[in-house]
């Protein structure tokens, strides 16, 4: 078939030849200015597309970082707490587990009373001690049993406050509109409280090392971090030795057969099949059939493997391919045997693109949250997990989780949960290009 392209550039030299020369000269210019018009015209959509790419990204991160930085930070307030053996109930040669059944209640409430006495009702005493979190019931258990000595003295503690308190706080700090679930009186209280300068903030720590909670004060990502690490090191030990021992054979050892095209073709498709169909695979054969129990990291790290196994597959097989003809061919000289060319040779010079493949995708098993939905892994789950067969959650799911709860302190934890998961998942990324500047390094 002729080309068209060239015969109409033939056509247009031939008539550009009969025409006078000023006038040739000014066509050739013309359609100079077009062909260069062009060309500007499309980098100026790619330079567009680009910046409206960036600008969206800039948004989101901006969105994410100005929600969540607060959750770092916890309101306290400082008071002075009489620990009355009487009202505690417990003496300082009482037990362990006496000391975990201390009225400590009766102690913060006897401290706020006295911080306000002209609260008198029953019910005004309600919404003054509801200004305390649960956290301050467990500062001051826990200090009690460290420090028995001190019961039947007076002790000044810093305890966390509630989240509508520590909410109401923040947004005075932030100088924004108050949107608060709290009345007037105990806008007032906490007033007073800030005039006497007793509440201030300090760095949240509960939220790495607490597990899930209902009361938004007192949720962190602990148990969420350890539940992912068990899943990914599982999901590693399955899917990195059995994603390079396929890539090895399918590339260095079988042969074109009908068979060997259709596994080829199968594991191209599953590198595209929806993350949710692997978590209905686990729900229906690993649950199911084989009966594991069922919200752990050992499933969720069999179904992350499943899906993972693919991608260091097809990683993996284009570093092998990659490798020059030359260095098998020279271990083949030498003597050396196919499998011993294969792994003393072929795969050193392939492990650079083999290990990026794999970073990025458990980089990718980090961010997935639809398989771990479909095998129960969004679960409540209040204590973090000790083997990979305790129930436990994901930080992705862990997103999810909080991103449907209705207190507002939950909306600040779900942003900062996303901010530590971009983080890892950036840590991860610069380790696959330092894995392969090293091993290419090596490798020379």
């Amino acid at each position: 078939m002729p080309d068209t392209n060239t015969h109409t550039n033939k056509a247009a030299t031939v008539e550009t030849d009969n025409l006078p020369p000023h006038k040739s000269a000014i066509r050739r210019r013309s359609r100079d200015k077009k062909r260069l018009f062009a060309d500007w015209r499309f980098r100026a959509y790619g330079i567009f597309g680009l910046s409206m790419a960036g600008c969206a990204l800039l948004f989101l991160l901006v969105n994410i970082f100005s929600t969540g930085y607060s959750a770092f930070r916890q309101t306290t307030v400082t008071m002075n707490f009489n620990l009355d053996a009487e009202v505690l109930g417990v003496e300082t040669n009482s037990s362990a587990e006496e000391k975990l059944d201390a009225n400590v209640v009766a102690v913060i409430k006897k401290s706020l009373y006295a911080s306000f006495p002209d609260v008198k009702k029953r019910k005004d005493k309600r919404k003054l001690f509801k200004l305390m979190s649960l956290g301050a019931e467990l500062d001051l258990r826990d200090y009690i049993i460290e420090n028995p000595e001190s019961i039947g003295t007076n002790i000044e503690m810093t305890v966390p406050m509630s989240s509508d308190a520590d909410q109401y706080y923040k947004a005075i700090l932030r100088g924004e509109e108050i949107k608060s679930r709290l009345n007037d009186k105990q806008q007032q209280w906490l007033h007073a409280l800030l005039d006497a300068e007793k509440i201030t903030t300090r760095f949240n720590s509960d939220f790495f090392t607490n597990a899930d909670s209902r009361y938004p004060e007192l949720a962190g990502i602990g148990g969420a971090v350890i539940g992912t690490f068990y899943t990914l090191i599982i999901c590693l030990l399955l899917a990195f030795p059995l994603g390079v021992g396929a890539a090895i054979y399918l590339e260095e050892f079988s042969r074109d057969s009908f068979i060997t095209r259709i596994i080829e073709a199968n594991i191209n498709n599953l590198a595209a099949v929806p993350s949710v169909i692997f978590g209905l695979l686990g729900l229906a054969v690993i649950l199911n059939m084989f009966d594991l129990p069922r919200s752990t990291p050992l499933v969720g790290g069999i179904v992350l493997a499943l899906m993972t196994l693919p991608t260091i597959i097809i990683a993996c097989r284009s570093a092998i391919k990659a490798v020059p003809p030359s260095i098998r061919e020279g271990g083949l000289a030498m003597g050396a045997s196919k499998v011993q060319v294969v792994f003393h040779h072929v795969m050193p010079a392939a492990m650079s693109g083999t290990l990026t493949g794999t970073i990025i995708g458990m980089a990718q098993a980090l961010g997935e949250t639809a398989p771990l939905l479909m095998i129960g892994m969004v679960a409540f789950i209040a204590n973090a997990p000790s083997t990979p067969t305790d129930p436990a959650t994901a930080i992705p799911v862990q997103i999810y989780l909080w991103a449907e709860s209705a207190e507002r302190g939950f909306v600040e934890k779900t942003a900062a949960a996303i901010m530590v998961i971009i983080i890892f998942l950036i840590a991860m990324n610069l380790l696959a290009i330092l894995v392969r500047n090293r091993t290419r390094v090596i490798n020379k």
